[in-house]
């Protein structure tokens, strides 16, 4: 044979095996291999994380002999050809049904649009729709299909879904519960009946709607450093309230404190500057109190509550909200036909999950997404160095900010920060005291924002009736857990303040007054109210632990060094604080000023290890009752430990003979801020509440636990 008839016989061989092939219909098969950079990709890319339609609707399409491509850019015609095609299963259609509503909603509603038209309202209603039948009514319940993967992404086009749709219907003006449609709260849009539901949440007193909805999963912080959510159904959204941040509020010319509102009868040291505040000529109108749509005359307090209750309080004003959108109760032919729908708002702190369709399913929360943003809008860094040194639009009146809605079965932490600083010192340990489901759900976390030029003993007295004026006003009875077994932590200064507030002062602070402060051989009269609410008080009956950190209970030589008298020398208490305490001077002295006038110390100068006062007030007793823990800084870790400090406060300040523990970590002053005097404060708490729950709190045992 020769070498030209031998190819011509290997082509047409060729040619016979693909003549064959292709006349048999059969496929030809190939296999390879996956990385694990395909491994989710695989089993979770979907609409909302590639941009593509996910595997298993891809696998739905064929089975309906659909092109994906066609169906990716004319989704309309796939979703009704899907809908009643046969031989796929319920669950298999419906899941396959909300992804590509769900893709057909993103694709005509454009990522800057500031409204919706009614169209676009529909097409998202319909894909929350197929996705909640999908859940609530499918083949299976959600529990069957708890590990599925398709399950998951089939909750996330609900979540989404609703996150969306809530953001828009807040912007038509959808969620105010006094609008001018047929019927309050309900808004009837493309043939829909939308009806708002907020009986599972409470906005701040006075308020009526929010200024923002923003969802949390578009929020990106720094300086949290960790986000705590829980994973369920439901949109995570933070509700920013109509009220001003501290910041703006003083801009509008008045302070967070807001001490103006008069309170006859009490002495301005006392009740927060009911006079000073007159005085300054600052307004009446509670910072993140009243909204200002409020008519004249109108309460802005449930319950009757008096509204001049809410200038010693502000609730969060950008509270974390979960929505739902809820459809029919009926069978699944029902709930899609159904056009009536429920936008249902909850309060994540105090619902864990919900019932539906005879169902039990986790309800999704964010829990740090709305703090972070009171935080990063408050001003507070600026406001709170003006505050020190006395500038405009300070504070000079201790506030109580609470981080979520009162809840009267929770007990409090209150947080008293330092000198020279605001809450945003306690940002990473408030936010994981909330992060912690256990400590969730035994406390809420109530932070003190005071002017830290005053006194320590003006502050000490003002920061007592403002906490106690709040529970009060929430709990008039003192009878709710939240009005005892409440825990304090105090930062440096806010230490010195948190351990008076449990101490009794008896006859000591009296006797060190009339030695150091009252001219010799003057009579001092200790009738006097105004004075004696400065120097005699005894422990809160409501506080049950405290938690000291880096606290300079015997003073700090660094209030002595050149850098700190400079400072101090800029310091500017309130003139009329000043002349209040002349005032009160002359009445309890019965001495005429004669052009000289009575010397208030600062902030700064009271923290001199030589002052007096906080020489006297470092032996006062704490209260027996009271189980206090110490957390100290040292800088370095070698030498010893008595002869240390933490930069600004030395180690023999910062101890306590019988604190029931004493934690002592390598750190500068400002320690509350490390991972691990957060550890260590978490661990004070969990068996604060192990104590509680066996027997109470006890607190006998002598010397150091650790």
């Amino acid at each position: 044979m020769t070498r030209a008839l031998a190819s011509w016989i290997s082509r047409c061989a060729t040619l016979a095996v693909l003549a064959s092939s292709l006349l048999s219909g059969c496929a030809m098969v190939t296999v390879s291999s996956q990385g694990p950079a395909q491994y989710i990709a695989m089993r979770r890319g979907d609409i909302l994380s590639t941009g593509r339609l996910s595997a298993a609707t891809r696998d739905t399409l064929h089975i309906a002999a659909l092109d994906e491509s066609t169906c990716q850019r004319e989704p309309l015609d796939c979703i009704n050809t899907i809908s009643t095609v046969g031989g796929i299963n319920t669950d298999r259609r419906l899941s396959s049904l909300a992804e590509l509503s769900l893709q057909m909603a993103i694709t005509n509603t454009p990522v800057n649009a500031t409204e919706w038209s009614d169209a676009q309202f529909d097409l998202w209603l319909r894909a929350a729709r197929f996705a909640y039948a999908f859940l609530f009514l499918g083949e299976r319940t959600a529990g069957e299909r708890a590990f599925e993967d398709r399950q998951t992404q089939v909750r996330d086009y609900y979540n989404y879904a609703v996150q969306e749709l809530a953001r828009a219907l807040f912007v038509r003006g959808a969620l105010t519960t006094n609008g001018g449609n047929r019927e309050p709260g309900t808004q009837y849009i493309a043939g829909w009946s939308i009806h708002l539901d907020l009986s599972r949440t409470r906005l701040p007193e006075g308020v009526r709607e929010p200024r923002e909805v923003i969802p949390a999963s578009r929020l990106s912080f720094a300086g949290i450093r960790s986000i705590y959510r829980r994973d369920g159904l439901g949109a995570e959204l933070v509700a920013v309230m109509n009220v001003p941040s501290p910041e703006e509020d003083a801009d509008a010319g008045g302070d967070a404190g807001r001490n103006a509102a008069s309170n006859t009868g009490d002495d301005g040291v006392d009740n927060g500057g009911g006079r000073a505040g007159a005085d300054t000529g600052a307004t009446t109108r509670a910072a993140g109190g009243a909204n200002p749509r409020l008519k004249a005359g109108e309460s802005s307090a449930a319950a009757g509550r008096p509204r001049s209750a809410s200038r010693f309080f502000s609730e969060m004003p950008s509270p974390n909200v979960t929505a739902l959108i809820w459809f029919s109760q009926g069978t699944l032919e029902q709930v899609l036909a159904s056009h009536d729908v429920v936008l249902s708002v909850y309060d994540p702190y105090r619902d864990a999950s919900v019932e539906r369709h005879g169902q039990t399913v986790p309800l999704s929360a964010n829990f740090s997404a709305g703090y972070g943003i009171w935080l990063a809008r408050s001003g507070f860094a600026g406001q709170s160095l003006r505050a020190l040194f006395g500038r405009a639009r300070g504070i000079d009146a201790p506030r109580i900010y609470m981080m979520q809605p009162f809840d009267p079965n929770r007990r409090i932490i209150l947080m008293l920060h330092g000198l020279a600083s605001s809450p945003e010192a306690w940002v990473n340990v408030a936010n994981d005291i909330q992060g912690d489901e256990v400590l969730r759900q035994h406390f809420q976390v109530w932070q003190v924002y005071y002017p830290t030029n005053a006194p320590i003993l003006v502050n000490l007295v003002r920061i007592r009736r403002a906490t106690q004026q709040t529970l009060a006003h929430f709990d008039p009875d003192g009878a709710a857990p939240a009005s005892r077994g409440m825990v304090l932590i105090g930062h440096s200064m806010g230490g010195v303040i948190a351990r008076l507030l449990v101490s009794t002062s008896g006859d000591a602070l009296w006797e060190t007054f009339k030695d150091k402060y009252v001219p010799e051989g003057t009579d001092l009269d200790r009738e006097d109210e105004r004075l004696n609410r400065l120097l005699n008080f005894t422990p809160m009956p409501q506080v049950e632990r405290a938690i000291f950190i880096a606290a300079p209970h015997r003073g700090t030589p660094f209030a002595s060094n050149r850098l700190s008298r400079w400072a101090a020398n800029l310091v500017r208490l309130p003139l009329a604080l000043l002349n209040e305490i002349e005032e009160v001077m002359q009445t309890a002295t019965n001495i005429e000023p004669q052009g000289q006038t009575f010397h208030v110390p600062n902030s700064i100068e009271q923290l001199r290890e030589t002052d007096p006062l906080i020489r006297a007030t470092s032996q006062l007793p704490i209260s027996p009752q009271v189980c206090f823990h110490s957390i100290i800084a040292r800088r370095r870790a070698d030498g010893p430990l008595e002869d240390s400090n933490d930069g600004v406060v030395p180690y023999r300040s910062a101890h306590l003979a019988g604190a029931l523990s004493e934690t002592v970590i390598v750190a500068g002053h400002s320690v509350q801020e490390t991972p691990q005097a957060i550890l260590e404060i978490r661990r004070i708490l969990h068996e604060d509440i192990a104590q509680i729950d066996q027997r109470g709190a006890v607190c006998t045992e002598a010397g150091l636990a650790k």
